[in-house]
């Protein structure tokens, strides 16, 4: 915001409220996360409605309330593509990954992917992705953190000082994180996204009602106030994308990584690990769906809210992310401020919950109890690494973010969600579906999708040569044109993946295994409710 609105103690009042009640509750839970199925999976002990409303809050980031709610006020009709394409990307998960995660694997990717392979080479290359996927997420949300205590709180970032007032908060954020995950594990992970998802869908619908309210709940009048008010044709399409070939390309490109990197995104397919059957993991989903698809249908109102409620010229594309709280002030006044401020600062420390945890159950169960120890670790030790990981993630993420504070972001977004579509997706399917998949095959798809996707964004426009890039228009290397690989990156992840098959061709299929697979993937037979604790 270019000047301090509303009340930074009530923000942070309100806020601690949050987190008082949130840290009581995963004390009580933490009592049952000491052996490896509770800290990993809560003990699969979540039904699929709560667990669906967990997927919900960790589904939806800082970006997808306050960067959604933004885009529609500046661009309109683009902006609310981002919606639709999130929320399509579920039925992408729905269909080909939910249940068929949930009974094949125990804990992790890595336990679906080496499940009929070779398991040292790829639970690493598994564990691998999950790291680089949940730490560039990670690193996005604690340098949103920043942003967001300029924007809520009125702390201001001092250029070329590394330490300053958004620094301390980004570093609360990563000590309330790394409680978390240390002391309640997934049990208490999930609890805290549930609340968070609750406290979100409530309070976009209050300012959604609202809005509505002051047009006689007519949408169309709001629809007609936003464009009048803006002067800009925010009803029709090709405001963002569509006036070149290129943007055109580039949507096609974020659609694809989109709707296709949801079902690949490994802190939401560990979610599935948290119901004890794959009826409840589909009916997470529905619920998911459900949330999802209500809450960014709120986010359109709030968008056109704030174009047709806030005096033109407020919002600009530096700073599209104020729409959300700009027109809660406008609306409700300093108390709703507070508590879109709260509901955004709970936003951000879930989702980085969610991310840790997954870091570190990656690296524990994946590298540690599989690799290292070739899946016979010391009894309880397993936990003991898992929750040393989280320490040391949580340390990472605050140093990386207090150092990408004040820069653009989205391209940290954009490449968690390009890895694991080009990565992560094909090598489930593959392994899911493709008798003749090999190990081979596996680890072209991993590590070829991993190196293209992010050798093709160091060489993009959101590095370099552009107004928003990185390093400014000044510093020019970019050479690929589309702001998103997906378009490029995920045909050649699976295309990848037929030519290790190939090249492996002579490694022997383990008919029995695919079988046992097949029949577990389809049925749920066989499938344990507890995985063996370590």
């Amino acid at each position: 915001m270019s000047t301090q609105v509303g009340s930074p103690a009530l923000n942070i009042g309100i806020f601690a409220l949050f987190v008082v009640v949130t840290l009581l509750i995963v004390y009580r839970v933490s009592r049952a996360s000491n052996t490896a199925s509770d800290y990993y999976a809560a003990g699969s002990s979540f039904t699929g409605p709560q667990n669906g409303i967990a997927i919900s809050g960790d589904y939806l980031s800082a970006a997808s309330f306050l960067g959604i709610a933004g885009a529609i006020a500046v661009n309109g009709y683009d902006g609310f593509l981002y919606s639709i394409g999130f929320l399509v990307a579920w039925l992408t998960a729905l269909l080909l990954v939910a249940e068929l995660l949930r009974n094949v694997g125990r804990f992790t990717m890595g336990d679906v992917l080496s499940f009929r392979m070779r398991q040292r080479p790829i639970r690493a290359a598994a564990a691998v992705s999950t790291l680089l996927v949940s730490f560039f997420y990670l690193l996005a949300q604690m340098a949103g953190a920043g942003g967001l205590i300029s924007l809520l709180l009125g702390v201001k970032n001092t250029p070329g000082t590394p330490f300053d007032g958004q620094s301390l908060v980004i570093a609360v954020v990563g000590i309330l994180m790394v409680i978390y995950v240390l002391y309640g594990g997934m049990r208490g992970t999930t609890w805290v996204q549930i609340i968070k998802a609750a406290l979100l869908v409530v309070g976009a619908a209050v300012i959604t009602v609202w809005v509505l309210g002051l047009y006689g709940f007519n949408l169309s009048s709001l629809l007609g106030a936003a464009v009048e008010n803006t002067g800009k044709p925010l009803l029709d399409a090709g405001n963002q994308y569509g006036k070149t070939l290129t943007t055109q390309l580039d949507f096609l490109s974020l659609a694809l990584a989109l709707v296709l990197g949801t079902a690949g995104l490994p802190h939401i397919l560990m979610r599935f690990y948290t119901v004890p059957t794959a009826k409840e993991a589909r009916r997470s989903v529905q619920w998911a769906i459900w949330i999802i698809g209500i809450f960014y249908l709120f986010t359109l109102v709030i968008g056109y809210g704030a174009a047709a409620l806030l005096p033109r010229g407020t919002l600009t594309s530096a700073n599209v992310n104020d729409a959300a709280p700009l027109l809660a002030f406008q609306v409700g006044g300093t108390l709703l401020l507070g508590i879109i401020a709260a509901i955004a600062f709970a936003t951000i420390l879930a989702v980085v919950a969610g991310l840790t945890i997954t870091a570190a159950a990656s690296f524990a169960h994946d590298i540690y109890a599989n690799v290292i120890k070739d899946g016979n670790p010391e009894p309880g030790m397993e936990v003991k690494v898992a929750r040393r990981t989280a320490l040391v993630v949580g340390i990472v993420a605050i140093v990386g973010g207090i150092l990408a504070n004040g820069q653009n972001i989205a391209f940290l977004v954009a490449l968690a969600f390009a890895v694991a579509a080009s990565a992560n997706l094909p090598t489930l399917l593959y392994s899911l579906f493709w008798r003749r998949f090999n190990t081979t095959g596996a680890l072209f798809s991993i590590y070829g999708g991993l190196a293209i996707c992010i050798l093709l964004i160091i060489f993009s426009p959101v590095v370099s040569g552009g107004p928003t890039s990185i390093f400014g228009e000044s510093v020019d290397f970019a050479f690929f044109p589309l702001q998103n690989p997906g378009l490029v990156s995920i045909p050649l992840s699976f295309l990848l993946g037929v030519i290790g098959t190939m090249i492996g061709s002579r490694e022997p299929v383990n008919e029995v295994k695919f079988a046992e697979m097949e029949v577990r993937s389809m049925t749920g037979a066989g499938a344990s409710r507890e995985a063996v604790d370590h």
